[in-house]
């Protein structure tokens, strides 16, 4: 009996500590953005946020994923507007890889109160995906089949090592066979709209990345004036290191109610 007692208190203790903890990150009720909006990028869907998203959403946000067709831009941006309309107030929209054109294009809705890329690209206007990477290629492991279609896949082979390096060997091999393929002409399609230009960014760069040049990550956030956190990871921080990118969106959320 008295075994049980001392279990019961030891368990309520453990309760109101990871409680305490947890409502201690919690946002303040007055806080403006309380919305947040996840772009995937290209050979993946909205699922790989599932780390990020139990994290915001535990900490009071409002969290809706995108779910990309990757038909071409025009569609995606639908995809990604069709979404901010759902939301009640003032939304972070934040981007993966590719998912950075998209919300470079679709940011300049009024809900929008800033832009956070997670790895991203950020085109300017007239600019287009493939472009950027004409002075600063993507490194030797990252290497993309496209089919008769023109439609591309990551090299099964190479997935790995160009996408997601610091992923178990079994996550790695599902995102592998789960990936979603793009329209290669997607990456030639120019952008009409820069949202960064008139919205506050911020910049999550992924220091071991191997889709995307670290260097063309700085670089980008350089010229789009982004606050900058630096995570030790693979292109695919969102799901190696939930909680480090689940932070910089949470700061940037506090950041853009400001």
């Amino acid at each position: 009996m008295k075994m049980k007692s001392l279990l019961y208190v030891i368990a309520t203790m453990v309760i109101t500590a990871s409680g305490a903890a947890h409502s201690a990150e919690r946002i303040p009720d007055d806080q403006a953005v309380r919305n947040v909006v996840l772009v995937h990028g290209a050979f993946a869907d909205g699922s790989g946020w599932r780390g990020v998203y139990d994290e915001l959403t535990g900490r009071g946000y409002r969290v809706t994923i995108v779910q990309n067709p990757l038909t071409s831009l025009a569609a995606d941006v639908a995809a990604t507007k069709r979404i901010l309309d759902r939301q009640d107030g003032p939304t972070l929209l934040v981007g993966h890889s590719y998912g950075g054109t998209v919300i470079t294009e679709a940011g300049v809705d009024p809900k929008v109160a800033g832009l956070v890329y997670v790895s991203a690209l950020a085109p300017d206007v007239g600019e287009s995906t493939g472009s950027q990477f004409n002075d600063i290629p993507p490194p030797p492991e990252f290497v993309i089949e496209t089919q008769e279609d023109g439609f591309g896949f990551v090299d099964l082979e190479q997935f790995r090592a160009g996408f997601a390096g610091d992923t178990s060997e079994a996550d790695s091999a599902f995102l592998r066979d789960s990936q979603v393929p793009i329209n290669m002409a997607i990456f030639d399609t120019r952008v009409t709209q820069a949202a960064w230009k008139s919205k506050p960014s911020w910049a999550v760069i992924a220091t071991q990345d191997k889709a995307i040049d670290p260097a063309l990550l700085r670089h980008t956030a350089k010229r789009i004036g982004a606050k900058v956190e630096e995570v030790d990871a693979s292109h695919v921080p969102f799901i190696s290191q939930p909680k480090a990118v689940a932070d910089a969106v949470d700061r940037a959320a506090r950041g853009a109610s400001r």
